[in-house]
């Protein structure tokens, strides 16, 4: 316990937005940084709303064809922070968990210090952030030549509309660029903790086949994953509403739904999936090394087994009823089983079905294009009442 304490605090938040929240008050307890969220979402949403209503159009910033506006002020942006608030946490208990565990055994540890202490230094620095901003700058600008589907995921001049140029210039210039930079940032950051992992490979594991949790005791890694389910939902959300903007528009069909979906669904698996196959090749090692070394010790076992209770008799040969060789031999045989069963990725059923699941919300409402509610109401009731 005392040498996990020099790993505490591990984190994959800072830079200059970070500090600058924490000054004004609206990051917490050092992780949590859901206000930072809100107050980046909500805030550049209320200028846009009350630009729209001095320039009169205030029905318009409400209808469906910029329903993606909304979706990444007053939802992306939120659940972006939601996200990091929650992993914060998870990553400090992995990083301690492999500690005490002695996954990383003693004599590693210096070498996990030094990574963890290269980490701290790349998170905090101004540049990542610098960059990030950059980069969201730049494409910005040329953004409308990308042809990027939805009405609002880029300023085209021909449909923006005479009376709302003062507002369509805020969501340009500003909601739009600090959408892009804070994915940009989250990006930055998912790459950092993919070097991480590497650098943990590379260190001398002291991997166990036949832990109970199936991975050679690197199961909490599962449940790191599992919470960036609020970042699986913001991507999907976005994406979701730049296709009910074109299908509001007339300019997609209902069909480029499952195109969409399983662009979200590749996305998700390389960027929340991916990182773990990072571990594969030590998992695969220690499963081949421990079926070596169980089949070695289980045949010689099992040699001796056989020698003792199945060879010619002997007259002082202790009985067999209640004998604890038996048992021994079930367990020996449970043990190569676990070996045998045990996962090269950290990844369950589970895992996956939850972000399957998570990635598909946001499409559901999408369903009223085809099927409208009035539609559905009257077949309902049509149907319960035999009419």
């Amino acid at each position: 316990m005392e040498e996990s304490g020099r790993f505490d605090n591990f984190s994959l938040l800072g830079g200059p937005l970070h500090r600058l929240g924490h000054r004004v008050g609206l990051v917490r307890d050092e992780t949590n940084t859901v206000r930072l969220g809100l107050a980046l979402g909500v805030i550049p949403w209320l200028i846009l709303m009350v630009l729209a209503l001095i320039e009169g159009a205030g029905h318009q910033i409400f209808s469906p064809s910029v329903i993606g506006v909304h979706a990444r002020l007053l939802l992306a942006i939120p659940l972006f922070f939601l996200c990091e608030s929650l992993l914060a946490p998870r990553l400090d208990m992995f990083v301690r968990t492999i500690i005490r565990s002695e996954v990383v055994p003693l004599h590693a540890q210096p070498a996990l210090e030094a990574e963890i202490a290269r980490i701290h230094r790349w998170k905090d620095s101004w540049v990542p952030d610098t960059v990030s901003l950059l980069a969201a700058i730049v494409f910005s600008v040329f953004a409308s030549q990308l042809h990027i589907s939805g009405t609002t995921a880029a300023y085209d001049p021909s449909r923006a509309a005479p009376e709302m140029m003062l507002a369509a210039q805020w969501y340009l210039i500003v909601c739009l660029t600090l959408f892009r930079f804070l994915m940009l940032r989250w990006l930055w950051r998912l790459g950092l903790w993919c070097f991480f992992l590497w650098r943990v490979s590379r260190l001398d594991l002291q991997l166990t086949p036949t832990h109970p949790d199936g991975t050679a005791g690197l199961g909490y890694l599962e449940v790191v994953h599992a919470h960036f389910t609020p970042l699986i939902l913001a991507i999907s959300l976005v994406q979701a509403a730049m296709l009910a903007e074109e299908l509001s528009s007339g300019m997609a069909s209902f069909e480029a739904i499952y195109p969409a979906f399983a662009l979200v669904l590749m996305a998700v698996a390389v960027l929340f999936l991916g990182p773990m196959f990072i571990l594969t090749p030590r998992l695969w090692a220690s499963r081949v090394k421990g079926l070596s070394d169980y089949m070695v010790f289980g045949s010689s076992y099992v040699n001796g087994f056989n020698s003792k209770w199945l060879g010619k008799g002997e007259p002082d040969r202790e009985p067999l009823l209640g004998t604890s060789d038996l048992q021994s031999l079930a367990d020996l045989g449970n043990s190569i089983s676990v070996v045998r069963e045990m996962r090269v990725v950290p990844i369950s059923l589970f895992l996956v079905k939850d972000y399957v699941l998570v990635a598909l919300l946001p499409f559901l409402p999408l369903l009223l294009f085809k099927y409208p509610v009035a539609d559905l109401a009257e077949k309902f009731f049509a149907r319960l009442t035999g009419l």
